[in-house]
């Protein structure tokens, strides 16, 4: 069976927040994958470069693995390039040019593989950092943007919005894949093998320590 009508007919979109067995055999393809050997499907080897370094700002290593260490990066580029429908790859590229765009233009330097984690956090944080008003204006430019599109119409989003939607759409993608990989989901989740008895209402610290069940 096809994996990209398989995951559609799931109702995945931008959100991207189900998990299902055939999208966790997508994370399970990355575990056996080398990042040191890692070429992207999707992106430019110079995109991937920035995006390992930003999936690791999101989630940079302290008790436990940072988002590359689990191969978060990997697992994005292959969710972009088997799953994304055209219209949201076509997205995902113009917005992630624009953040890069920003990064170049605020460090001075030309080339998008010579950005450090340095560079590229001042222009993450800022994309991120808006008031929950501001942000329901920009998500609806990007829905009417994006619907502007899909019916063929010509439509422009202003390169703060573009920023913020990359910014926006990453940060998600990263916690998802994050929480779907193997070590995460048996080392820092909750997690059961062979799934037991269910339990409606009970405390969440009495049951899980406090912790989100694996998915």
């Amino acid at each position: 069976m096809d994996r990209r009508r398989v995951l559609k007919n799931m109702g995945l979109s931008l959100g991207y927040m189900v998990a299902t067995p055939t999208l966790l055999g997508l994370v399970q393809s990355c575990k056996n994958e080398p990042a040191i050997t890692w070429t992207p499907e999707f992106l430019t080897e110079e995109e991937g470069s920035v995006l390992t370094k930003l999936v690791d700002l999101i989630l940079p290593k302290t008790d436990t693995p940072s988002a590359s260490e689990v191969q978060v990066d990997i697992f994005i580029d292959k969710f972009a390039n088997d799953v994304m429908e055209k219209e949201k790859q076509d997205m995902f590229k113009m917005s992630m040019g624009k953040f890069m765009d920003k990064a170049l233009a605020d460090s001075g330097k030309e080339k998008a593989a010579d950005l450090t984690s340095e560079d590229l956090e001042p222009v993450l944080s800022s994309s991120l950092k808006y008031s929950k008003n501001d942000q329901t204006k920009m998500l609806e430019s990007i829905t009417s943007y994006s619907e502007a599109l899909a019916e063929g119409k010509t439509s422009t989003l202003d390169d703060e919005t573009t920023r913020f939607a990359f910014a926006n759409n990453l940060r998600g993608l990263a916690i998802w894949g994050y929480k779907a990989s193997e070590y995460v989901g048996e080392e820092v989740l909750a997690y059961l093998p062979v799934p037991g008895e269910y339990i409606a209402c009970a405390d969440v610290q009495e049951l899980t320590g406090g912790k989100d069940w694996s998915l």
